[in-house]
């Protein structure tokens, strides 16, 4: 049970980074010891990739390091079989990216590819807010909505990869736009969705005359982020959308846990940045839904990597699949 170097990169839609890491899988152990990020200009992938190894070997030499593998994390759809990124929706023009077979050839190290949800998924589970679960799920909670599954252990993926959409369930017979389904979990919950509620409600404020220092904002100003900030200073309005969000959010983890039985439920990203605004709601909408004996034995936690996440993501991906 040694510490093994390791390269990760995370592949983004607005920005790429390559880290160097030592890490002991079985401990649950990982250092970061080097990070580079580059912005994901609208270049051909192979300058992305190109520049991202170069800065992968500058961090071997530096660091005298002897990484055994390398791993990739990014947004599908994608193949982790065979290491291809297949067209993603916010990657244009990266279409049957031989991304593992690239980096391989550029650094001579075994490299391997995960989606990003699963890859934050194992990431949390070893080395995050998961540590000693055996059944535990983490909730991506971004601009979009994604889950990863470890049930009796392993990564769950199921029949083609896709196990773990839950962002595409439908919650309410309408509602904000998410994976082009109104009312889905990922339109009331994910960055985008909160501020397409947001829009919903505050037009319908202005009809009715509401007062809200949301009314002044432009369209363009209106983000997930900001009604955050108006609610933390106690606007109506602004709480009343989280509040809503917060409702549907409960629901869909009282569906998992009733479905999965998970020992808990690890979310990122808006949860865990704006928790106050969710965590008082969730868990009465979770205690009224959900099985008793379920619900009392999953824990409802904030992601321990927060906003470093995709950096142990891309490690996590280079180690499980390691042979150490």
């Amino acid at each position: 049970m040694h510490t093994h170097d390791y390269i990760g990169f995370d592949i983004g839609g607005t920005k790429c980074a390559v880290v160097a890491a030592q890490a002991n899988w079985q401990q649950n152990m990982c250092t970061i010891v080097d990070r580079v990020q580059i912005a994901t200009k609208p270049v051909a992938w192979e300058r992305i990739l190109q520049k991202l190894a170069e800065h992968a070997r500058t961090m071997i030499r530096t660091h005298a390091l002897k990484p055994v593998a390398a791993g990739i994390s990014c947004g599908g759809p994608l193949d982790s079989t065979t290491g291809v990124i297949m067209s993603p929706p916010n990657l244009p023009g990266w279409d049957n990216v031989p991304a593992t077979q690239y980096i391989t050839h550029q650094l001579s190290i075994p490299s391997f590819l995960q989606n990003d949800a699963n890859a934050c998924t194992i990431a949390e589970w070893k080395f995050g807010a998961g540590k000693g679960c055996t059944n535990m799920l983490f909730l991506t909670c971004g601009t979009g909505l994604g889950a990863g599954l470890i049930l009796n252990g392993c990564l769950y993926e199921g029949t083609n990869g896709l196990a773990g959409e839950i962002g595409h369930v439908r919650i309410a017979r309408t509602g904000p736009l998410g994976y082009g389904k109104k009312g889905s979990l990922e339109g009331f919950c994910s960055g985008s969705g909160i501020k397409q509620l947001g829009h919903m409600l505050i037009k319908k404020a202005r009809k009715n005359g509401t007062a809200s220092k949301l009314l002044n904002l432009r369209d363009d100003e209106i983000t997930a982020k900001t009604i955050a900030g108006a609610a933390e200073r106690g606007d109506a309005l602004a709480m009343q959308i989280y509040a809503t969000a917060a409702k549907k959010l409960g629901l869909g983890l009282s569906l998992l846990i009733d479905i999965l039985n998970p020992e808990c439920i690890i979310i990122g990203s808006i949860f865990t940045r704006s928790e106050k605004l969710f965590r008082a709601t969730v868990e009465r909408i979770i205690q009224k839904e959900a099985l008793a004996l379920s619900a009392k034995n999953c824990r409802i936690l904030v992601s321990a990597l927060g906003d470093t996440i995709g950096d142990y993501a891309a490690i996590a991906t280079a180690c499980k699949n390691s042979d150490f």
